[in-house]
C-alpha cells in the first residue's frame, strides 16, 4: 500500500459490533486504512485533535454528547479533518443539520456497507457525499416556499429529545441515556413544546407521525 495515497479514517461509534463491520467493509480496499477508533464523544475529540486521521466516521447518537455538538466541536478546532455521519435516522431528520453544522457526509448505518468505501473515496477528493436518497430531501427543502416546519426552528439537544419523546420514551428514560439529568430534558421538552405551539406529548406524537419523524 503507498502510504501517500493512502486514505486514513477513524471510527467513532458506541457500539463495538458496528466498529468492527466497518472496519472489516473497509479491510478489503487497497487505499483505506482503519488508524483509529473511539466509543463516545469525548474520545472521538481526542482522537481527531491527535491528528490520526484524515477523515472521521462519526455516529450521531453517542451514550456520552450528541454527536452534533461532536461535529460542531471538532469542526471549529481541526476544520481541515473530513467527518461523515453515520446514523440510524432516516436521512431527512439529521442530514440536513450535520451537512449545516459542518459534516462533509451523511450515511445512514443500513446502507453504509454499499456506500461507505465510495462515500470516503469521493471525501478524500474534497467533495461531500450525499447519497441519491439525501440528494431528493435536500432538493425538497429547496424547492419548498411555505417556510420551515415547526420542528426545523428546534436547537439539536431539543429536536433529539422530540425524537425521543416520539419513540415513546419518558423524560427519565431521556436523561439517562443522553447522560442528562431529569430537569434538563424537562427543561428541553418545555421549551419545543413552546415553540411548536403544542400542549403535550400525545400532540407532539401525532405531529412527528404527520411529518414523518417516526415510523407509525
Amino acid at each position: 500500500m503507498n502510504e501517500e495515497s493512502t486514505i486514513r479514517v477513524m471510527i467513532v461509534d458506541d457500539h463495538a459490533i458496528v466498529r468492527e463491520g466497518l472496519k472489516q467493509v473497509l479491510a478489503d480496499t487497497d487505499d483505506i486504512l482503519v488508524t483509529g477508533e473511539a466509543a463516545n464523544g469525548l474520545e472521538a475529540i481526542r482522537l481527531a485533535r491527535a491528528r490520526q486521521g484524515d477523515i472521521m466516521l462519526l455516529d450521531i447518537t453517542m451514550p456520552d454528547r450528541n454527536g452534533i455538538e461532536v461535529l460542531k466541536q471538532i469542526h471549529k478546532e481541526i476544520p481541515e479533518l473530513s467527518i461523515i455521519m453515520l446514523s440510524m435516522h432516516r436521512e431527512d431528520q439529521y442530514a440536513i443539520r450535520s451537512l449545516k453544522a459542518g459534516a462533509v457526509g451523511y450515511l445512514n448505518k443500513q446502507s453504509a456497507p454499499n456506500e461507505l468505501v465510495q462515500a470516503i473515496r469521493q471525501v478524500s477528493e474534497g467533495n461531500k457525499y450525499i447519497s441519491p436518497a439525501l440528494a431528493q430531501e435536500l432538493a425538497r427543502h429547496v424547492a419548498e416556499d411555505s417556510g420551515k416546519a415547526p420542528h426545523e426552528s428546534l436547537s439539536d439537544r431539543e429536536f433529539q429529545t422530540l425524537l425521543m419523546i416520539a419513540a415513546g420514551k419518558s423524560v427519565s428514560d431521556i436523561a439517562a441515556e443522553l447522560s442528562l439529568s431529569v430537569k434538563t430534558v424537562s427543561e428541553y421538552r418545555s421549551r419545543l413544546l413552546s415553540k411548536m405551539v403544542l400542549k403535550n406529548n400525545a400532540e407532539l406524537m401525532h405531529y412527528a407521525i404527520r411529518h414523518g419523524l417516526v415510523i407509525e
